[in-house]
């Protein structure tokens, strides 16, 4: 049974192994994979800086270049380094996947309390790309923690280049 782009998204949200196992094998799932990224792009793009449509869309634009990058980057690390079995599709579909609990990213335009936010749904991101990774890779959670580690300080510090 194959669910809808938004159950698909909650269960990734709730960390559901069997959701990042289904959009790994599901080849059309990529379209879906990068509306999440979207859509988690324009959640983050309201919430910190209150941007317009055009920030919005760029913010959207560097998102899902970001996100492509990042597969890739992960495809290497984790297929090199480490002996997992994925292809660059696998990966790029588990983590955009990975990004669903960024739509929560929306709570902090509440006064107050907004500010508490961006943190958890930071972490929180990154255990469901731990997972993703994993279930796309085929590793242990050991190597899949070691290879978002890995590909997060490099993008990091690419970031802090172009910026």
């Amino acid at each position: 049974m194959s669910r809808s782009m938004t159950e698909r998204m909650m269960g990734a949200a709730r960390l559901d192994i069997e959701v990042f196992e289904e959009v790994e094998h599901d080849e059309t799932a990529t379209v879906q994979a990068a509306g999440v990224v979207a859509i988690v792009a324009g959640c983050m793009a309201l919430a910190t800086t209150g941007a317009g449509p055009i920030g919005m869309i760029s913010a959207a634009g560097a998102q899902l270049f970001g996100w492509v990058v990042w597969a890739g980057l992960t495809f290497f690390i984790g297929t090199r380094l480490f002996g997992g079995t994925a292809t660059w599709g696998e990966l790029l579909r588990t983590l955009g996947f990975a990004q669903a609990p960024g739509v929560l990213a929306l709570i902090a335009i509440v006064p107050l309390v907004g500010w508490m936010i961006l943190p958890v749904v930071g972490i929180w991101m990154l255990v469901a790309g731990v997972i993703a990774v994993r279930q796309a890779l085929d590793v242990d959670t050991g190597k899949a923690i070691f290879t978002v580690a890995i590909g997060w300080v490099i993008m990091v510090i690419v970031q802090g280049i172009l910026r």
